[in-house]
This record gives C-alpha cells, structure tokens and sequence, in this order.
C-alpha cells in the first residue's frame, strides 16, 4: 500500500463532490445559479426602484439589436451608456447569443449586469437554436411580456416565426392585440421584437394582421426590431407608424430614444463607442 494513498482519496473526494455545481458537463446543459435566473423580472425591479419621469418630461432609453459573440464590443458598449446622462433602461432586440447556450446568456449577462440601468431582452432567432428556448425562458423569462413605465407600455414579443416552420401562430397576433388594448394608465405605446415584418423570416401570412393590430391602437408611437445588423427607419405600411431596426453590437453603434408627449413624437441621437475607454 502506498503511503498516504487512502487519505489522498478522502480528500478528493469532497473536492469533488463540492465541485459539481462549478463543472460544465455538456455545453447544451441548462442548469445555470439561481442569482442568474428570471433576468427579466430582476431588471424589471430595478427599473420600478428609480422614479419615472413625470409625465411632461421625456422618457430615454437606450436601443440596439444582436449582441452574438461581440463581448469585447459589450464592454466597450457598457462603458459608453454608463457615460450617458438621462437615460432610464436598455433596450436589447433579441439575438443575445449566437447558439442558444445558457453560457452564451450568462457571458453577456457578466458584461451587462455593470450598466447604471437595467437592461430588458426580446428572444431572437439564434436564441432558440437547440433548447435555446427553455435555456432563455430559465434565464430571463417570457417570450412574450409587457411593462409599464414613465406612462409608456412596452410589449415585446417573439416574432422568430421560422424557428416554428411559420405555423401561423408566431408573433402571437391575438396576444399582441390583447395587450395594446388594455391602454389604462398609459399614454404611449411601444412594440418590441426581433424579426421585423418586413423581413422574410417573419411569417408572411401574419405580416398584414400583425401591422393591423399595431394601427389599430392610435397610442403605438414606435415599433423597434433588431435581426439585421444596421439601422433602418421606414413607414412600411404608409400608416404612419415608424418601424425601427437597430444596429448590432458589432458595429458599435446604439441608438438613444427619446420620447414625449401623446402623439408619436420621438427623437433619436446615434452613439458611436468605438473609441470609448
């Protein structure tokens, strides 16, 4: 018997034993720390702990799209909106990851847990690769939600119609109908997604509904999208309403939205953070 081999084994043992919860034994596992979990509803309480605005006074908030693999351009995207004055919350339109793994979720999270602001998500289409959908779900929360602040209801809503085959039933239309016309206590409107309609990954049959459903509530004064990694502003539907792409992270460009006001007055400032150190 080899000296010291029998208590060799009895330490490592609960070396291991302790070290279980820290190994990664398949990169498609979804078990991730409970402090990581419900990202949505932690920064949906964070967000309700600062005063909104008053109602004269104009709402800020911080829009971009795809932040997939870009964790060098995240750190340099944190530092610059922690230089901005005014601004309330960070919208991100979906395609937080690349491959739909909770690591992925947690890397960006480990950058954007140093903003000054919260941060709330929309699921993209590279978020639901493989069990990409329950890892989302587990670590931020609901495809589909709503939330109020400062007088202004924003709905965000899966629009990732190809990840299903185009059933007909992703963006969930009714849904979306629902919750633009329950308008108590709000003054505005703001749809949220990551396939616009305009795109061909949006299922085409709902593209016509879907705008109906926006125009019927006379309180919508933007819809945001992300999906194409640059900055776009039309009027697709010649109704009036402007639909939004944002830039991704890999062009290191955001933009700041402001808003005020009951009509669909908004002002929108580019940032470039580049060089922000």
């Amino acid at each position: 018997m080899i000296p010291g081999v029998g208590g060799l084994r009895y330490v490592l043992l609960p070396l291991l034993l302790g070290g279980c919860a820290a190994l990664e034994f398949s990169p498609n596992q979804t078990w991730v720390p409970p402090a990581e979990r419900n990202l949505t509803a932690q920064n949906l309480t964070r967000l309700y702990q600062t005063p909104p605005p008053a109602p004269a006074d104009t709402l800020r908030f911080v829009f971009i799209g795809d932040s997939q693999r870009f964790y060098d351009e995240a750190e340099a995207f944190v530092r610059s909106v922690n230089q901005q004055r005014g601004i309330h919350f960070v919208l991100l339109a979906g395609d937080l990851t690349d491959f739909g793994l909770p690591r992925e979720m947690r890397w960006l999270h480990h950058r954007l847990r140093h903003l000054r602001v919260p941060y709330l998500t929309v699921i993209g289409n590279h978020d639901q690769v493989a069990n990409g959908r329950l890892n989302y779900q587990r670590i931020y929360g609901p495809l589909n939600y709503s939330f109020e602040y400062g007088g202004t209801r924003f709905v965000l809503l899966d629009t990732n119609s190809r990840e299903y085959g185009f059933p007909g039933t992703v963006p969930n239309v009714a849904w979306l109908r629902a919750r633009l016309a329950d308008t108590a206590g709000t003054r505005r409107q703001v749809v949220v997604c990551h396939v616009p309609p305009t795109d061909s990954d949006f299922d085409p049959r709902l593209v016509l509904p879907y705008a109906a459903a926006l125009r019927a509530s006379p309180r919508v004064v933007l819809h945001l999208a992300g999906h194409v990694h640059r900055f776009s502003a039309q009027q697709p539907f010649q109704d009036g309403l402007s639909y939004l792409t944002g830039y991704s992270f890999g062009k290191r460009r955001y933009q700041i939205v402001s808003l005020w006001g009951r009509q669909r007055q908004f002002h929108l400032e580019t940032v470039t953070y580049a060089d922000v150190r």
